[in-house]
């Protein structure tokens, strides 16, 4: 059946739009193999915090889903703007444009547990590759005759690559063609693997996402739009002097940036119903394309909509959208830049910990530089943030037994401190190890013998003085010389930016926690630095600092994953969490912080709990809100039932005669 070329037009990619996406693979594919060359000559630099093995994967999956990112974004600049699924993902009505990507351009590298495709066999993927094998493609040559036994089940959509007699086979998991092309048999087996691992994770995610909802629900169902433009709880604290800063619906928008009105949109109609075409070439005054007619028209409507999509007062403003989103999230972990030591959690997860207020979690700062376009004031500056311990830095550390002392000399390697640009001689090193609180020593036990040498003085009995020796010099090379103690650099991360400076910007992003200090380190934009680690956001910064990090979290957890949800509810949400001057997890603890109301706990969670405990005590409840008003089966102070009729009672004439009980 032929396809009429309108519609083919519509569908299929044209052909600049394929020869860029084979292009960018092809070009991908060289850096991994470049890397895979360094990592096999040994000559590969090994990152901070990563073995040689976990720099090439950190390297390899970085370039593979640059390729998936860079071909989505060919391809979906190709699209026609008539295409069906390209419609459905723009107005929201299903799918993301990431499912449109895997469609038309590119699958991407599957991911297992986190990771690329796992060696499942004796050191290889599938029985279809060599031995650790780590290259995404496996290059054959087409000559060589005993390696077409298994190419013998590939389909000639397989066969390309730089030269004719090159067949190229993903080896680790990635997958080169997207779902318009085809699969071929290693990719599709690979692609069971990550569809297998989505399928449990959804499976167990509903339950969870389930019960982030209805907490949410029980924390925020309660609050409401007062007359004042004031948003209040049921025992009238406010969490808000305006909903959303703004006041407006959420629901009544018409862009998904969260803007009330769009003005090119409106400003085409109301031009365009009141044009009169037959006296506009005689306007003289008319150059700007308006009439003062349509202006008016134009500046009344914008103002009438306005005031028309502002929230009402009594508005129920608890609901948020980001339960059901919750659902839609379907990869645990995302690998954050690359990073291969650590695995930052994105999605329901990540939610869950924002919205519990955790304070365990896997902790990133990420630290902008105020000179981001050198390289070399990029490595100083990692050096100094960087947990520098003293066997790194010494040459050695020798015992010396003399006729009345004895004592532990440390050499220094000062090539070793110049080559990681540290700045630092014998002088800061004995103020680190009388810091160090494991090692109790005081200064008259310390001598400084030159910038390169220093000796450690003992006192001890003569039974002990052997064994001290040896365990004070067992503990030493894990002193912490330099930086910080609960961080390391893992990467400087480089972006393209358009901006004046020209060339790449660098980063650094820390692992761990002491935002505060990283902050202080000379060459740190302290403004700009940010970690994802609320409460330490809140120790270091204010309860403010903390607030916006909450909705900077949320708001980047949802993005990651191609979905939007308004502002709005994200500014409420992280309101009601800190109003009260501390970060509140909606959590059964922290919602008794929020609450008084004994049968508003009782019907949250542990039910008995409360009533007894309310019994024993004598608690009275002054029931206010929604949940107490609905068991005691009265109105809500919500919606229309947030005022009360009253009437006067002197002024009615009571006719009301009582009848005897006994006739």
């Amino acid at each position: 059946m032929s396809i009429p070329y309108e519609y083919r037009r519509q569908t299929i990619l044209n052909w600049r739009a394929v020869s860029s996406k084979q292009g960018e693979i092809h070009r991908n594919y060289k850096k991994c193999e470049d890397c895979i060359q360094q990592f096999n000559e040994g000559k590969l630099a090994v990152r901070s915090g990563c073995d040689a093995a976990q720099t090439l994967e950190a390297e390899v999956t970085m370039s593979l889903n640059k390729v998936r990112d860079d071909i989505g974004k060919i391809c979906m600049k190709a699209l026609h703007w008539r295409n069906s699924p390209l419609i459905m993902s723009q107005c929201g009505s299903k799918g993301s444009p990431i499912n449109v990507r895997q469609m038309i351009a590119c699958v991407g590298q599957q991911s297992v547990g986190g990771r690329r495709a796992p060696d499942g066999f004796i050191d290889r993927s599938l029985p279809h590759f060599p031995f650790k094998s780590k290259f995404p493609v496996l290059v054959i040559h087409s000559s060589d005759k005993s390696s077409r036994s298994c190419l013998i089940c590939l389909p000639e959509s397989v066969v390309g690559g730089i030269a004719e007699n090159i067949l190229l086979i993903p080896a680790k998991g990635f997958v080169a063609h997207s779902f318009f092309d085809g699969l071929s048999v290693t990719e599709f087996f690979f692609h069971t693997m990550g569809g297998r691992e989505g399928l449990v994770d959804t499976a167990v995610k509903t339950a969870e996402t389930g019960y982030m909802s209805r907490r949410l629900m029980k924390a925020l169902k309660d609050l409401a739009v007062y007359y004042d433009s004031t948003v209040q709880n049921a025992s009238a604290c406010i969490v808000q002097f305006m909903y959303g800063d703004d006041g407006m619906d959420p629901s009544q928008m018409e862009e998904k940036k969260g803007r009330p009105l769009d003005f090119s949109r409106l400003f085409m109609k109301v031009k365009y119903a009141g044009d009169d075409h037959e006296y506009l070439e005689n306007i003289a005054l008319n150059i700007s394309g308006i009439t003062k007619k349509q202006l008016q028209v134009f500046l009344n409507t914008c103002i009438s909509r306005y005031h028309l999509k502002r929230l009402e007062s009594g508005t129920a403003i608890g609901a948020q959208s980001i339960g059901e989103p919750g659902t839609q999230m379907t990869l645990k972990t995302f690998h954050f830049a690359g990073v291969a030591s650590t695995n930052v959690t994105l999605g329901v997860p990540r939610i869950k910990e924002i919205i519990n207020a955790a304070k365990k979690i896997t902790t990133i700062i990420t630290a902008k530089l105020l000179s981001a376009a050198n390289l070399t004031a990029a490595r100083m500056i990692k050096a100094r943030i960087e947990k520098t311990l003293l066997g790194k830095v010494a040459k050695s550390v020798k015992i010396v037994m003399a006729s009345r002392l004895a004592s532990l000399v440390i050499s220094l390697d000062m090539e070793t401190i110049q080559v990681s640009q540290l700045c630092m001689d014998a002088y800061p090193v004995k103020q680190s190890i009388l810091q160090t609180s494991k090692i109790k020593l005081k200064e008259h036990q310390m001598k400084v013998l030159n910038p390169r040498k220093l000796e450690v003085f003992l006192q001890a009995n003569k039974d002990k003085l052997h064994f001290e020796l040896h365990r004070l010099k067992n503990k030493l090379p894990g002193v912490v010389v330099k930086g910080i103690t609960t961080a390391v650099v893992n990467k400087e991360q480089q972006k393209d930016r358009k901006s004046d400076v020209k060339g790449e910007t660098y980063e650094l992003l820390v692992e761990g926690t002491g935002l505060l200090a990283v902050m202080g380190i000379e060459g740190v934009d302290g403004r700009n630095t940010k970690s994802n680690h609320i409460m330490e956001v809140q120790q270091a910064l204010g309860i403010e600092a903390a607030r916006v990090s909450i909705i900077d979290e949320i708001n980047y957890t949802m993005s990651s994953h191609g979905m939007t949800v308004d502002l709005r509810h994200m500014m409420l949400l992280a309101d009601l969490m800190t109003y009260k001057g501390e970060v509140l997890g909606i959590t059964r603890h922290g919602v008794q912080k929020m609450k008084d109301s004994v049968l508003m706990l009782a019907s949250f969670e542990k039910t008995t709990d409360h009533l007894f405990n309310a019994s024993v005590n004598g608690r009275d409840d002054k029931i206010e809100g929604v949940s107490e008003c609905i068991i005691m089966g009265i109105p809500m102070q919500i919606g229309t039932g947030m005022f009360k009729l009253r009437q006067c009672v002197e002024q009615v004439e009571l006719n009301y005669q009582s009848e005897p009980m006994i006739s």
